[in-house]
């Protein structure tokens, strides 16, 4: 786990991320003495509902604070529970009572007591208050639970988005209480995690402790304070959800059976615990989504994946599976309460119900995109020096992948040898498929696509556009044969409009330095090999050269006079193998 924060004072930053909830929404305020985030007065009035919990779990539950959603929200220290005298304050003083007050909290020992504390005072001074526990994670189950039932965790974040859209409408408390009670009733939830987490201001955990999980290891049904779940696994992420979803679903297992899903409309929550990246949530969620319908017929009407309900930054995630049901109040249902605006700030449900309604499959196929068909330019070439001079060009790089990747680890990502060769063996395979025509402006066209779908980055893009300005270049040359002339020519128009997408020049180090010498010498000489000769020449005059675009301006270090320029190298390596030159034969010394 990561020890290291921008903030270290726990206190200090608990006070300034409650204080900045104020900042991100104008229509809260902030108790500051008990940690009360509440609407700030002038609204309608409505039943109000108060949560709360240890902080930690952000966004839940001071984001959820506002129009539609939560009426007050009471903060603890970090993964502890608010005093009864804060929650006290927040029912009697922070809220309009004047309709009820409905208490929902997490089923954690401290809460129930600390909130319900509270609530039996504002009973006994008259208010009229209702208090709901919301259990909803399976993660353990009833033999290890015991009397102390199922944890709470975030499938509690849709109990107060339904409720909180029911009170807004004016409803009573004894309606918002009953609809709260039956989203709780149909949820179910568990998490997993791949560390446990730091809690700012302790001290760094010892590395050598069993608590460590292994570095293949999760813990399936981890809870929200780093509590152990049902176990540890060395699985991968379809096995992971397997698992997980047997134990919201598989109604034989008796000790966790705890919800039938029997209803057409079921809603899928994706909460991700604080670390999991937006990329890696958007895998998990197809890998979710696609398990319950192919093993439990199970098709989500709505599916919500974001960070609802966190455990600081843990690097895990938990589903929550809604069993919607009917309200049984005449109206309105739980998928439109669900679906009602809100303004909350860490409420995050974008899609409308009438786009999730529609349920559209319509998509733009190729014989719609607008794409024409390349057309013959008359510009001839002889498809056998054609493919011979490409595939020793293609050759060339590819045996150059590890120089590449070396020089690029020094001064850059890694990655530039990879995508170089990704996109020669792509084109080889072309080559080995494909009928050449005799045309260079249809034949290089489709190199170009084969480029611009295998080649990714900066180097991909630069290609792309280079090798889409040279087929044009090309077409402007007129019906003849595409002598070394008319190619220099070409690729002399081609770099003149590559300068409007990039500034690099020679003398940047990049592959404009292996690039332009080789056009002028053909341009001058028409002899090939003397333009790949030139073009290594500029490749290896990089070493040492300060850069001034590309990502190695932001490395640092004195890698630069080390080693060459990545994408220069692999540039002149292709020239090289185009002019016919076998690796070891250029007389120049490798770097």
């Amino acid at each position: 786990m990561s020890a290291k924060h921008f903030i270290n004072d726990p206190t200090h930053l608990v006070n300034t991320a409650l204080q900045a909830l104020t900042l991100t929404n104008p229509s809260l305020a902030l108790d500051a003495e008990n940690k009360i985030i509440y609407r700030r007065p002038g609204h309608e009035p409505q039943v109000s509902i108060i949560s709360g919990g240890g902080s930690g779990h952000e966004p839940s539950f001071g984001a959820f604070v506002g129009e539609g959603l939560l009426s007050a929200a009471v903060a603890g220290t970090i993964f502890a529970s608010p005093s009864a005298e804060q929650i006290r304050k927040a029912v009697m003083s922070r809220v309009d009572g004047e309709k009820g007050i409905l208490v929902t909290v997490m089923n954690y020992t401290g809460d129930v007591l600390n909130f319900g504390m509270a609530v039996e005072k504002a009973k006994a001074a008259g208010l009229k208050v209702e208090m709901l526990v919301v259990g909803d994670d399976v993660g353990v189950g009833r033999i290890a639970a015991g009397k102390v039932g199922r944890r709470g965790i975030a499938g509690t974040v849709l109990v107060h988005k339904i409720s909180g859209a029911l009170a807004a409408r004016g409803a009573s408390l004894e309606d918002v209480y009953k609809v709260a009670k039956l989203t709780a009733d149909n949820l179910v939830s568990v998490g997993a995690s791949l560390d446990h987490v730091h809690v700012p201001g302790r001290a760094p955990p010892d590395p050598k402790s069993d608590e460590n999980l292994a570095t293949e290891e999760v813990e399936i049904g981890m809870g929200i304070h780093n509590e152990p779940g049902s176990g540890r696994a060395v699985v991968d992420l379809p096995e992971l959800v397997s698992r997980m979803l047997a134990q919201m679903l598989d109604w034989k297992d008796e000790d966790r059976a705890f919800l039938k899903v029997n209803s057409n409309e079921v809603v899928l929550l994706i909460n991700n615990l604080g670390g999991v990246s937006v990329l890696e949530l958007g895998g998990i969620t197809a890998e979710v989504v696609g398990q319950l319908e192919k093993t439990y017929n199970i098709k989500p009407v709505r599916i919500l994946a974001g960070t609802y309900m966190t455990s600081l930054n843990g690097l895990g995630f938990s589903i929550s599976i809604l069993n919607v049901v009917n309200t049984d109040i005449g109206g309105p249902s739980m998928l439109q309460l669900l679906d009602a605006a809100s303004e909350a700030a860490g409420w995050a449900a974008p899609i409308k119900k009438e786009t999730w309604e529609a349920k559209s499959s319509r998509t733009r196929d190729a014989s719609t995109s607008g794409a024409e068909e390349v057309k013959p330019s008359g510009l001839k070439i002889s498809t056998e020096a054609f493919k011979t001079a490409l595939t020793g060009g293609l050759e060339r790089v590819i045996a150059a992948e590890a120089d590449v990747t070396k020089f690029d680890t020094v001064v850059g990502d890694g990655d530039c040898g990879i995508g170089l060769k990704r996109g020669a063996e792509a084109v080889l395979k072309l080559l080995s498929t494909t009928q050449l025509t005799g045309d260079a402006v249809l034949d290089l066209s489709k190199v170009v696509q084969v480029v611009e779908n295998t080649m990714d980055g900066t180097s991909g893009a630069i290609y792309a556009i280079y090798l889409n300005s040279l087929v044009h270049s090309l077409r402007q040359q007129g019906s003849s044969t595409a002598t070394p002339q008319v190619w220099a020519t070409a690729l002399q128009q081609a770099s003149k409009s590559l300068a409007n997408y990039t500034p690099a020049q020679p003398g940047d180090r990049t592959l404009v330095d292996a690039l332009h010498p080789f056009v002028e010498t053909l341009a001058k000489t028409g002899d090939v090999k003397k333009a790949a000769e030139a073009s290594r020449k500029g490749a290896e005059g990089t070493k040492g050269m300060k850069a001034s675009l590309g990502r190695t301006v932001y490395v640092g270090g004195k890698g630069f006079e080390q080693v060459p320029d990545p994408g220069a190298w692999g540039l002149s390596e292709f020239f090289l193998g185009v002019a016919g030159v076998k690796g070891g034969e250029e007389g120049y010394e490798m770097v």
